[in-house]
């Protein structure tokens, strides 16, 4: 067998435990990387590749002694960081914006932005110790175009892909890569459940969602998990600041 795309790396992948994030850590263990699964439940198993390990933290990613405490503890262990992915997230409330609650808005903001924030400022301080890195986002086709269920959601996956872009001119020079992902419809848990809701609504807006698509189906996450295997490997060493689209087309329309 070959080296494997990421080989001898280490990676770390909040949310990892299970879908999208279970399947990006699966692949970049195959191809090579030791993976580190950072998340509050504990994870799936993940299979181990080309020389690569598998590795598990608890870790709440809203909470700075958490994350710095994990991260250190991941460099002490593995002598660096070479990876971070910022999977872990929630969808927030179904609902237009006066009819959110404070409490909602704070744990949507405090996951799916704070988050992002809190691993990439302690990632960042290891890789600039050991003179670079690839920090991949999870944004959403979201975080590109409106919408009227989920406008929290909206709002915070745009904020990933700007704090993206920032990142990625500020550590450019560093020699370390920012860039973000952004899924459309994706056969997950939730997506499934959504499906399998018997109310006119969820019906609806799955029927549109695949309406929406071109391609006419969802995809999966190996879908998602090979768009970030790209950047977050050495093929994309050119690559920091953009905004990779994984959605059947929909954007395109």
């Amino acid at each position: 067998m070959g080296a494997g795309r990421v080989h001898g790396k280490i990676a770390v992948v909040t949310g990892g435990a299970r879908g999208i994030g279970a399947e990006i850590g699966r692949l970049l263990a195959e191809e090579g990387a030791t993976v580190v699964v950072a998340d509050l439940a504990p994870a799936d198993t993940v299979t181990s590749g080309d020389g690569g390990r598998a590795d598990y933290r608890q870790v709440d990613v809203t909470s700075e002694q958490s994350v710095r405490a994990a991260f250190d503890d991941i460099a002490a262990a593995y002598g660096r960081i070479d990876i971070l992915v910022n999977n872990a997230g929630v969808a927030g409330p179904i609902k237009p914006a006066h009819e959110v609650e404070e409490k909602e808005f704070d744990l949507l903001f405090a996951v799916d932005v704070k988050g992002v924030w809190l691993c990439t400022k302690h990632a960042v301080r290891h890789m600039l110790e050991s003179g670079g890195g690839s920090i991949v986002n999870l944004s959403s086709i979201y975080g590109l175009v409106g919408g009227a269920r989920i406008p929290l959601y909206h709002a915070a996956k745009g904020a990933v892909r700007l704090m993206t872009k920032a990142d990625a001119a500020t550590y450019a020079k560093s020699g370390i890569r920012v860039n973000s992902v952004h899924p459309g419809s994706i056969e997950t848990e939730m997506s499934k459940s959504l499906s399998a809701d018997p109310s006119p609504e969820a019906a609806a807006y799955s029927q549109r969602m695949l309406d929406s698509t071109p391609m006419g189906h969802r995809g999966s996450p190996q879908d998602i998990a090979y768009g970030v295997l790209y950047l977050a490997s050495d093929e994309s060493r050119f690559v920091t600041g953009t905004e990779l689209v994984v959605d059947g087309g929909y954007t395109a329309v």
